[in-house]
């Protein structure tokens, strides 16, 4: 019996897709899209470039579509665990670029689940992938960073002004980030409207930068 996570087949023809995508929000770029103005090989999509987010920089390792959406739900809803520790491989292998021209950060921590959410899954997720991430790329992992005051309605069911606000002022920081660089880690991003309301509770804690892990990316907003 195979010990492989993933097999071979999706491994091969799905995962490692060579894509140019936003270095802020991961979207898929096409080939004329234009790059940071200090003249790095990194490129940013029309509309980073016209509005930047609140958070930096995004690193997904593909998009969300078949069969990786399978993956993705059946760490959430089915509990296969062992998942969070493939993508988080996966992550810590394509951050090596990213470290080439920025710091490592200083902190890396899971978006959080309400406490109710949290009891009745009995796991997040995010931290799944979260905890073995930190230990590969050798930075601090806390669960506990960032706590969720809010049990917002699942985003799934909302539009994108609707799921901003929905999770607007769902966050706190619990501890002290003041001059650091955090690091979010999530399983799926759409929107990217959670991610927004993050790191813009970590920037007005004090945070300087704000790095996303993300596991799939939808194509589109």
């Amino acid at each position: 019996m195979s010990q492989r996570t993933i097999c071979v087949e999706c491994d091969g023809v799905y995962w490692n897709e060579a894509r140019l995508r936003c270095v802020c929000c991961a979207l898929p770029l096409p080939s004329s899209s234009r790059r940071r103005p200090n003249g790095q090989a990194r490129y940013v999509c029309s509309d980073c470039a016209s509005a930047p987010p609140p958070f930096d920089a995004t690193l997904a390792l593909a998009d969300y579509r078949a069969p990786l959406d399978g993956l993705a739900l059946g760490l959430k809803f089915r509990a296969r665990l062992a998942l969070g520790r493939e993508f988080a491989d996966r992550l810590a292998r394509l951050a090596d670029d990213l470290f080439d021209t920025v710091d490592r950060p200083d902190v890396l921590a899971p978006v959080p689940l309400a406490r109710k959410r949290l009891i009745e899954r009995g796991f997040n997720q995010a931290w799944e992938i979260a905890r073995p991430l930190a230990r590969a790329l050798h930075i601090p992992g806390d669960a506990a960073l960032i706590r969720r005051d809010i049990d917002t309605a699942p985003q799934s069911r909302l539009d994108l002004e609707a799921r901003r606000h929905n999770v607007d002022t769902a966050f706190t920081v619990a501890k002290p980030v003041r001059g650091m660089h955090a690091a979010i880690v999530d399983d799926v991003m759409t929107s990217g409207a959670t991610l927004e309301a993050l790191a813009r509770t970590l920037k007005a804690a004090g945070a300087r930068r704000v790095t996303n892990f993300v596991v799939l990316r939808t194509p589109k907003n």
